[in-house]
């Protein structure tokens, strides 16, 4: 039974443990608020993963006011965990009010991609890339230290 309990404990740390420098994020496509299909590329340099509430808010926060085409601009992708909210409650009202957004958030509505990266947490995972390998990996829980992060990138 211990060891039951030991095997089980491992492998929930293993679930929520972020990808770390070096290794490489597998390639997915997301739906966008708009419906779009939008696919991780190589190309890709920054991947924002909010897994709850509070982190979807932060990175709200801190893109309002940006100019349209930040993300795209520097070649940055933000994934919103909407998996625990109830569906039809996100198709027909989260959804439409993302839209008024000026990015897009692609919408992880099976925890494709989130859990893989953070878990269930309430901070904003920053993960840098290169050619889809983690080179850099930070975590915000304030709009202001994200903006800041955001407005420093080349």
């Amino acid at each position: 039974m211990r060891l039951l309990a030991i095997l089980f404990l491992m492998l929930c740390s293993v679930a929520v443990q972020a990808k770390s420098e070096g290794e490489r994020v597998r390639a997915w496509t997301l739906e966008d608020q708009y419906g779009d299909a939008v696919m991780i590329a190589p190309d890709t340099r920054l991947l924002l993963v909010a897994s709850s509430r509070k982190a979807a808010d932060v990175v709200n926060e801190a893109l309002e006011g940006l100019p349209e085409g930040f993300l795209e601009s520097h070649m940055a992708l933000y994934v919103a965990d909407v998996s625990r909210m109830p569906k039809m409650i996100t198709r027909m009202v989260m959804v439409p009010a993302m839209r008024s957004a000026s990015y897009s958030v692609l919408l992880d509505y099976d925890s494709k991609v989130a859990p893989a990266h953070l878990g269930q947490g309430d901070e904003v995972l920053w993960l840098g890339l290169e050619g889809l390998v983690v080179e850099e990996r930070r975590t915000f829980d304030s709009p202001e230290a994200l903006r800041q992060a955001l407005e420093a990138l080349p």
